[in-house]
């Protein structure tokens, strides 16, 4: 077995890189887990800078339904999937946030590996919730705490199947979600807000950036002068809902990096309701990267419309790539904004 160093799992990825690639390195010399002499290695939902070069790359697949890490291992020349594609002599799960994605993700690890399941997570992402419930399933084994994480062990079995992800949960107004997909458990208020202020008129072709579920292009459809109507989404299960959500023949769906996509033509207007966390403490850089992606995108008379909360400061880069901004509506928690003709063309 090749030394595994310098792996990093689960964290923002400028950020404590060393101190959690010493976990999992600590954890295998220390014997918490160990990794088989063949087979191939799974490794569940890493982020964008996680480094596994330390590992066999001919052993190793990505399991990841985000664009932009598939993008990121896949360009690494790491074999990729969507989902598990047969089985597993070992598997690592790197703890996504959401508790319904890292409980389905291990259930889903447990049904198609054979050996060992090594879980690394930071106790803010909910590593100590997921080491107790495992605690009363299986046999754990002694956990690592470094860096404001944990990593354990145990043997794969089938004392997870209760946790595998449903294929579709229906939630009041007739939609469907998914476990662990951004907004599951009810519409989201702040894209419902941007849904009652947006116009009758949004141009013949409208893209929705972070289009999640498909709750604001389902919205927006209500309005007959839209020809073509692009739903833009890096997450595939929050992707494979819409399509059940919007079935309207104008609607286009692309698993796609919001930040970087772009339409084969420039549209009229740009909805938007961006996320802002890439961890738990607010990060506003990735809504300022919608907004630059959404005016390359337009015509040069071409609108967004956005909502955000109310304290995420997007006016400043608003008003570098537009000419015209201003707050059309909102209340104590959110704010919709509308940018018109775009400062920049660049594609």
């Amino acid at each position: 077995m090749p030394a595994v160093t310098n792996i990093r799992c689960n964290a923002p990825w400028k950020k404590n890189n060393l101190a959690i690639a010493t976990r999992l390195t600590l954890a295998l010399a220390d014997g918490v887990a160990t990794l088989p002499e063949a087979g191939r290695i799974a490794v569940f939902t890493p982020r964008v800078g996680a480094d596994l070069s330390a590992l066999p790359m001919d052993r190793v697949q990505v399991i990841t339904p985000l664009k932009p890490d598939y993008d990121y291992f896949a360009g690494l020349g790491y074999d990729c999937a969507i989902a598990p594609e047969g089985r597993y002599g070992a598997a690592i799960l790197c703890l996504p946030r959401a508790k319904a994605r890292a409980r389905a993700a291990l259930a889903e690890a447990a049904t198609v590996t054979d050996g060992l399941i090594i879980v690394d997570g930071l106790k803010t992402d909910g590593i100590e919730s997921v080491l107790r419930d495992c605690r009363r399933r299986v046999a754990v084994s002694a956990p690592l705490s470094k860096a404001h994480g944990k990593i354990f062990s145990f043997a794969a079995g089938p004392e997870f199947a209760d946790w595998a992800a449903t294929t579709a949960q229906p939630i009041a107004g007739g939609y469907v979600t998914a476990p662990g997909v951004f907004s599951a458990d009810a519409v989201d208020p702040a894209s419902r807000l941007l849904a009652d202020s947006l116009p009758q008129a949004l141009g013949a072709h409208v893209v929705d950036l972070g289009a999640g579920w498909g709750y604001l292009s389902a919205r927006a459809l209500e309005r007959a002068g839209i020809a073509r109507l692009d739903l833009v989404e890096a997450d595939h299960a929050a992707l494979a809902c819409a399509r059940q959500n919007v079935t309207d023949a104008r609607a286009q769906f692309h698993w796609a990096d919001a930040t970087v996509w772009k339409p084969d033509a420039r549209a009229d207007s740009v909805i938007m309701n961006p996320p802002f966390h890439e961890s738990r403490s607010a990060d506003p850089d990735l809504g300022r990267a919608f907004i630059r992606a959404a005016a390359g995108m337009l015509k040069p008379s071409g609108s967004l419309w956005m909502v955000a909360n109310r304290h995420l400061p997007y006016e400043t880069t608003l008003a570098q790539s537009f000419t015209s901004v201003s707050e059309v509506a909102g209340d104590t928690r959110f704010k919709i904004l509308h940018a018109s003709r775009p400062v920049r063309q660049s594609r």
